[in-house]
């Protein structure tokens, strides 16, 4: 049984009198509850909890609830279905109004708390939570404990955990995790601990995983120019986590998807997730929106510094085609007809993290950097630990830069529309390669098909960034003198943006497509190893003999692809055959993390289709807490059932599985 049994205890001081007092519990059974320590009555309507008394100002009280929940959301239990008991995983995301899933708490993000956390867990396993740990870990060797699934009758011994938090917090950053874990442990140039975690088996993996995790941190303390506010920092990561990454106090929790090795490091690093949700720490922690009307001094903000700290780690020609990047975003949304403000607490993401973003860079831009910075620093100092409107940041903007904001705030905050212009003429001012390419474009304009000489505006560059973009976006036009100097680059980026060319073979010979599986990148390797497999069947066990031994990215990317071209080449390996299907096959198992089950899955379907134990991995699948996977499985499933064979097939597994893990096909097949 996926539950918690809990027990929490809250001391607090009445400011004015009162007749009742509650907190937000979701679906929570209450055991007991106590007022300095006498049971008292009380009321649940299945979301809060009330107790009515009359509540004296100036009096302090304590109350104590002891509890069991089964929480239906926030709280994951992930690899339980497994049988690899080092797969086990507990943990939580409660951003918004979840975290009274699992504990009785405030849902409102005003109501902020100084915290002690005690856990009570199988000795197996680590636990991390907010805060400090106090002391070391204790064993409790009591009667009753954890059941193990390879011996039913075993009882594990048990162990206590505390953490608590010195600084009062938002009940929506409570987080904890529990897993089998070690940790790397660092520390900031000002003295606080960072702990970064890991899988043991994934030692290898902590360097590329984590690279430059201190210089993020040292770097944000010198450019906010506010202290660190918290303890220590801790990085998590965990299976199917439902985002890149989340920002509680002190212990941020992100999909173990990033943890790469160094060669995965130019297709996917966790660099950016790492900084944004760091930044959190000051900006949605330490300062928190007063409601979803002001969420842009969340994520804006978290994106703007993110981006920042990218810029001292990879340079400024990352730094503006990141910002043209997500201009170029915000263009087409707004084309499309779904411009938002940045006051609109139904705005999407994109409007909140790269609009937001976009809005602080051009802030800064008109109000100078000193001014910019005094400005954040004297914000955070005011504010802190408490709630914040859009209001209360412009007020110290225009104190410190003795400038009317109200244009700007009209302009970036109100405005639906994007300022493209003035954003297009900041990024010219700031970046050289891509003045080049706006003058590319403007030629382009002018010239009404006339030839553009593209080698002009190559050699005029050393932005890689340009060159992929030319590359990218200009292929059918560049010459091939162009392609062989990028072919000739030493930048993987640079040469894995040949790959996206439609005419591979007119432009390169087969030597030359060879190179490119060995360049360091498995996005490089998966996408050659297709292309030379699709161009040269006469050598493809040459190629396959030559990238066997490749996995690739976390989702498997290389391995996956390789055993659906073993199996669909004539000859390779005969008698292998059924072992690589099984293989291939073995990764829809929720023994593994969804992306690599959705790779599974889709190469499955498309080449091969799947056997029973797939169907019964993608019907338990349609139940899964990622709501991305979650889709793709219910819409896969949609499309096997169109299809007669696969729809009796389905039918006669449904008759094999429990009501909960077929709600969702017979919900499908009742349709009809």
């Amino acid at each position: 049984v996926k539950s918690l049994r809990g027990e929490v205890a809250y001391e607090f001081k009445v400011l004015e009198n009162v007749n009742s007092i509650f907190l937000d519990a979701k679906n929570i059974e209450f055991r007991r509850v106590t007022l300095d320590g006498k049971q008292i009555n009380f009321s649940y309507n299945g979301k809060k909890i009330s107790i009515q008394k009359k509540f004296k100002a100036g009096s302090s009280y304590k109350i104590n609830l002891k509890y069991f929940c089964s929480p239906k959301q926030t709280v994951y239990f992930a690899g339980f279905e497994d049988i690899d008991l080092k797969n086990d995983q507990i943990w939580t995301q409660g951003q918004g109004k979840y975290t009274s899933h699992w504990l009785p708490s405030f849902d409102a993000m005003q109501e902020k708390v100084k915290y002690t956390f005690n856990f009570l867990v199988d000795k197996r396993f680590q636990v991390i939570s907010n805060g400090n740990q106090v002391g070391s870990a204790s064993d409790f060797h009591e009667s009753t404990g954890f059941v193990s699934k390879k011996s039913k009758y075993k009882y594990y011994p048990l162990r206590s955990w505390q953490f608590y938090m010195q600084k009062p917090m938002s009940s929506y950053l409570l987080a904890f995790a529990i897993g089998n874990y070690a940790k790397q442990e660092l520390k900031s140039k000002s003295g606080i601990p960072i702990e970064n975690y890991y899988y043991p088996r994934d030692s290898l993996k902590v360097e590329s995983t984590y690279r430059y995790t201190k210089e993020i941190f040292d770097f944000l303390e010198e450019e906010i120019g506010f202290p660190y506010p918290w303890q220590n920092y801790k990085n998590i990561p965990v299976r199917d986590f439902l985002y890149a990454g989340m920002e509680n106090t002190t212990a941020t929790i992100f999909s173990d998807g990033y943890v790469i090795d160094s060669t995965a490091f130019v297709d996917k690093n966790y660099v950016n997730v790492n900084a944004h949700e760091l930044a959190h720490q000051w900006f949605g922690n330490l300062v928190t929106e007063k409601d979803g009307n002001h969420h842009w001094l969340h994520e804006g903000f978290a994106t703007y510094y993110a981006q920042l700290a990218e810029k001292e780690i990879f340079g400024d020609d990352h730094y503006y085609w990141k910002l043209y990047a997500s201009l170029m975003q915000l263009q087409s949304s707004a084309e499309r007809g779904e411009g938002q403000s940045l006051t609109d607490p139904k705005a999407s993401s994109l409007i909140f993290y790269e609009k937001g973003a976009w809005a602080l860079y051009m802030l800064r831009n008109q109000i100078g950097d000193e001014a910019f910075t005094k400005g954040i620093q004297n914000y955070l100092k005011k504010h802190q630990f408490k709630n914040v409107t859009i209001s209360d940041f412009l007020k110290e903007m225009e104190m410190t830069s003795q400038k009317d904001l109200s244009g700007f705030r009209e302009e970036w905050l109100a405005n639906t529309e994007i300022p493209m212009e003035k954003a297009k003429q900041e990024l010219m001012q700031g970046s050289e390669s891509l003045a080049l390419l706006f003058s590319l474009e403007e030629e382009l304009e002018k010239s009404k098909g006339a030839a553009v000489d593209y080698k002009r505006y190559w050699d005029a560059t050393k932005s890689i960034h340009l060159k992929k973009h030319l590359l990218e976006n200009y292929q059918d036009a560049i010459s091939k003198e162009i392609y062989l100097k990028a072919l000739a680059s030493d930048a993987v980026s640079v040469r894995q943006s040949l790959l996206s060319s439609r005419n591979l073979l007119q432009h390169f010979n087969k030597t030359q497509l060879e190179s490119f599986l060995a360049d360091e990148s498995y996005i490089t390797k998966e996408t050659a190893l297709f292309a030379l497999w699709q161009a040269y069947p006469e050598d493809r066990q040459k190629y396959l003999d030559a990238t066997k031994n490749i996995i690739g990215l976390p989702n498997k990317n290389v391995r996956i692809l390789w055993l659906t071209l073993a199996m669909l080449s004539e000859n390779y390996n005969g008698r292998k055959t059924k072992d690589y299907f099984d293989e291939l096959s073995s990764y829809t198992n929720p023994e593994y993390g969804f992306e690599i089950r959705q790779n599974a899955f889709f190469y499955l379907k498309e080449a091969f289709g799947l056997n029973d134990k797939g169907l019964t991995n993608l019907i338990k699948a349609t139940n899964h807490h990622s709501w991305q996977f979650k889709k793709f499985a219910r819409n896969l499933l949609k499309e096997l059932l169109s299809d007669s064979d696969y729809k009796a097939r389905l039918k006669k597994l449904s008759e094999e599985l429990n009501p909960e893990e077929t709600r969702y096909l017979k919900t499908e097949l009742d349709k009809e």
